[in-house]
């Protein structure tokens, strides 16, 4: 399985404000910045809690049909619209992911802040891809927390957005 992340951040680092808002984030994403794309070769998206509150507040619904797993150890209330589709699972990366794995899952997609530091701590993720988005916004919740060693990265393509969006890809190396 490739797990992978896609993400935006401030330059100084945040995914967002310590409220959780999002409102330093170009209108509608700004221009494309290859998140379509990226998002019709994964064959699922794993969130945290957190992450689902706030992409519940989206419309439409950024994920289409595919399968979104939220990982939280207390119940969801799943709005109808996309209850077929959003599913919950607890326990450590290592475990979701064998989960999902037998379940066919090839290309899995992990988003949000605590769920990218679990499965980067976790030595889970292969592929690291970093939108800084142009603004410095002081406080918030960082992208990258702690780490128990270094996570070395091979770079593999960067890329700049009339919006000043600069976007760098990364392999993880084990």
């Amino acid at each position: 399985m490739t797990v992978s992340v896609f993400v935006g951040a401030s330059v100084d680092g945040f995914i967002a404000r310590p409220n959780h808002d999002l409102d330093w984030l170009p209108e509608g994403g700004g221009e494309d910045h290859g998140f379509q794309a990226f998002l019709t070769g994964v064959d699922a998206v794993v969130m945290g809690r957190n992450t689902f509150r706030k992409v519940m507040t989206f419309d439409p619904w950024p994920y289409g049909a595919k399968r979104v797993v939220v990982l939280s150890g207390q119940p969801l209330k799943l709005p109808s619209a996309i209850g077929r589709v959003v599913e919950q699972m607890a326990g450590p990366p290592a475990e979701i992911v064998a989960r999902l794995a037998e379940r066919g899952v090839t290309n899995l997609y992990v988003d949000g802040g605590i769920t990218i530091q679990r499965f980067l701590r976790a030595g889970l993720v292969d592929r690291l891809i970093l939108t800084r988005v142009p603004v410095l916004i002081g406080e918030g919740i960082p992208l990258f927390g702690t780490l128990p060693h270094d996570i070395q990265l091979r770079h593999v393509a960067t890329r700049s957005f009339p919006s000043g969006l600069v976007q760098s890809e990364y392999q993880v190396l084990r």
